[in-house]
């Protein structure tokens, strides 16, 4: 624990002992306003975006809506932007936090994503393995009801809102929740 007058830099004195900000002390420069370019290529680097998502993020950040959609023209074409690559990497991360098919395509419509994109998703959690919706469905209940459902009505009524509610078809709810015992 430094004393006062020890150097310790703790104080709110500058180099020269004046109190900051006073007169005397250089103006701190300001950066240059960053181009739309270097804006997406920001948004793009700490994770995917859509392009309707991308284009409203750089509109919100003043970016002009022409001069945004040219930007993110631009992203896709160098391959900073994919909305195939937006779209599997969404849906992979829905199928493995537990949502089901009816969900996560509803979410990927709603970031503009065409039926090609969409459809190019599924494929390719099909060829992952990620798509086991019933294994999905039943791990879910078990995880947040026990392996009891079948015996409680309560609780079954409770595990199949659950599963509606996480996107899940009324196929897939019977048989996670043991409506139907013969459908695997």
């Amino acid at each position: 624990m430094g004393r006062a007058g020890t150097g310790t830099g703790r104080g709110t004195r500058g180099r020269r002992g004046g109190v900051e900000g006073q007169a005397g002390e250089a103006p701190r420069r300001r950066r240059p306003e960053p181009s739309p370019a270097q804006r997406a290529r920001g948004l793009l680097v700490r994770r995917e975006h859509s392009r309707k998502e991308l284009v409203r993020k750089l509109q919100a950040r003043g970016v002009d809506g022409l001069e945004a959609e040219a930007t993110v023209e631009r992203m896709a074409e160098a391959g900073w932007q994919d909305d195939g690559r937006f779209a599997e990497g969404l849906a992979r991360m829905r199928a493995q936090a537990g949502y089901g098919p009816l969900r996560i395509r509803a979410e990927l419509s709603t970031h503009g994503l065409g039926a090609e994109a969409i459809d190019g998703a599924f494929a390719a959690l099909a060829e992952s393995g990620d798509d086991d919706w019933l294994a999905s469905a039943r791990e879910l209940v078990r995880r947040r009801h026990g392996s009891c459902v079948a015996e409680d009505p309560a609780t079954r009524r409770k595990a199949a809102e659950l599963l509606f509610r996480r996107g899940f078809g009324g196929d897939t709810v019977r048989a996670a929740t043991a409506f139907d015992d013969d459908v695997d």
